[in-house]
């Protein structure tokens, strides 16, 4: 249903402000004039996870937290589901891959920013009892590395700010984000790209010789008349309509390379078309035809 990525330095009361969020939509959902789909709503945190704050100590044990905290984020995101990630997201290039994931489930989304000083964050920092505060140097490189979210890029819009003087969330706009805002297909360049059978290129091969030996055969039987003919291929019978003229082998020959070269990208690469994409010997044939007819007229 919707992705809500909470964002903000380290100790600036991420998790307060998560709390509220999750705090007034359930208001909404359990309101009697609700009417929509029947959603839950689910946080998903470090602490959640077990993440401790040691793993920002160093980068190389940052990654596989930041590894966990999206595999998670994965598995929970659903159409039932408004889920809040409450986690530093201090990094923009991770923040636009949980937007992907999210486009990629057609959920809605949002950033909410939460706001505090550095200093504010450092003394709550060092006020915990909790056991779970950050090493001074750890959030000193953390401030210092914050990439701030903006309004102005399509992964952290709609942005919703907070400060520490706001006693509340604007809970009215952030339901209106998940509930009513833009589901924006997903992208291109992030979607499983479907791959062709293994027997495609022998496929596309024998019906290519086959249609241009069938070409040959009933061409021959007409003396060139051209027009459209019939021609028998195994157990398919694409029609093609021929010009009135000699076409000989080699010009044949010619468009079958040009057209088995185009295809066969697609089908070693993938294609990137909308909806199946059809291999068989019927399609293969009915596309040669198209092209035959296309290249023929102008030759």
């Amino acid at each position: 249903m919707a992705l809500i990525t909470i964002s903000g330095f380290p100790s600036c009361g991420k998790s307060k402000r998560a709390e509220q969020i999750k705090s007034h939509l359930e208001a909404r959902l359990n309101d009697a004039s609700y009417t929509g789909p029947s959603l839950k709503v689910s946080i998903l945190s470090d602490d959640i996870l077990n993440i401790d704050r040691n793993a920002y100590n160093d980068s190389r044990s940052e990654k596989p937290a930041r590894g966990a905290l999206f595999t998670a984020m994965q598995r929970q995101m659903g159409q039932d589901t408004i889920l809040i990630v409450d986690s530093l997201n201090y990094i923009k290039g991770f923040r636009y891959q949980m937007y992907c994931a999210a486009r990629e489930q057609r959920l809605r989304v949002c950033t909410v920013f939460v706001v505090a000083t550095p200093d504010l964050c450092k003394e709550w920092n060092s006020s915990r009892n909790d056991g779970r505060t950050y090493a001074s140097e750890t959030l000193d490189n953390l401030l210092m590395r914050y990439e701030e979210p903006s309004s102005m890029v399509r992964w952290d819009s709609p942005l919703f700010t907070i400060t520490w003087a706001d006693d509340d969330v604007p809970a009215e706009g952030i339901w209106q984000a998940v509930t009513a805002g833009n589901i924006k297909p997903p992208n291109v360049g992030t979607q499983a790209v479907p791959k062709a059978p293994t027997d495609t290129l022998r496929t596309l091969e024998h019906t290519t010789t086959s249609m241009v030996s069938a070409i040959m055969n009933e061409q021959a039987a007409s003396q060139g008349l051209g027009g459209p003919i019939t021609l028998t291929i195994s157990a398919i019978k694409p029609r093609i309509t021929l010009p009135p003229r000699n076409i000989t082998l080699s010009e044949l020959q010619r468009f079958k390379r040009q057209f088995v070269t185009v295809h066969k990208k697609a089908i070693t690469l993938g294609t990137t078309e909308k909806g199946a994409v059809d291999w068989s010997e019927e399609s293969i044939a009915g596309k040669f035809v198209t092209y035959l007819e296309e290249n023929l007229r102008y030759s």
